[in-house]
């Protein structure tokens, strides 16, 4: 009787133990919803999920949309963006790098200029077109979805204007601190 009774002592220790261990595993979630900020990337040009405007396209003036953020953790010593179109026949077609954005930032402007290094510091990579700068959406066919992820990184990342997304993805590896999207969608 006494082994039968230490054997489901064991039993409930390893439970116990297993459940005392579960929320450890579940810390980034908890965090999100506590009390500390998520990232959001916004833009008044158009909402998630919604139709880019025709300006910010090929078809028309090929402008970068406005974009804003807030939440960013306080250690942010830079921002990164990429935007890219996963529904390119080609696969994901790069429309926009731009990296080494000062911490202290919480928006680009419309029409950001396509030279490969700001007045802020701020460098733009090379897009699929291999140019720097924004090159907006321009679908074969079809409606397409263009993502703009920012990421928050605690290091300024350096690399130079000639710099592709593997290159700077790497880069990033390790360095982010928070993410935040903005999906928005266009057809021809």
């Amino acid at each position: 009787m006494r082994n039968l009774a230490l054997f489901w002592a064991a039993i409930a220790m390893l439970v116990l133990g297993a459940c005392a261990q579960k929320p450890q595993a579940d810390a980034p979630s908890r965090q999100a919803t506590g009390k500390e900020e998520i990232m959001k990337l916004t833009s008044p040009a158009f909402a998630y999920g919604q139709r880019i405007p025709r300006k910010y396209t090929c078809d028309d003036r090929d402008i970068s949309p406005p974009l804003q953020w807030e939440g960013a953790p306080a250690a942010t010593e830079s921002f990164a963006l990429i935007m890219d179109d996963p529904d390119a026949p080609v696969g994901t077609w790069d429309h926009w790098l731009i990296f080494d954005i000062p911490a202290g930032t919480n928006s680009l402007p419309e029409a950001v200029p396509t030279d490969p290094t700001l007045a802020d510091g701020s460098v733009q990579g090379l897009n699929s077109w291999r140019r720097t700068g924004y090159g907006g959406p321009c679908p074969p066919r079809g409606e397409h979805r263009y993502f703009f992820r920012l990421y928050a990184l605690d290091t300024q990342l350096k690399l130079g204007p000639n710099t592709d997304k593997g290159r700077l993805k790497k880069a990033m590896e390790g360095h982010i601190l928070a993410q935040a999207e903005l999906m928005g969608v266009y057809s021809r």
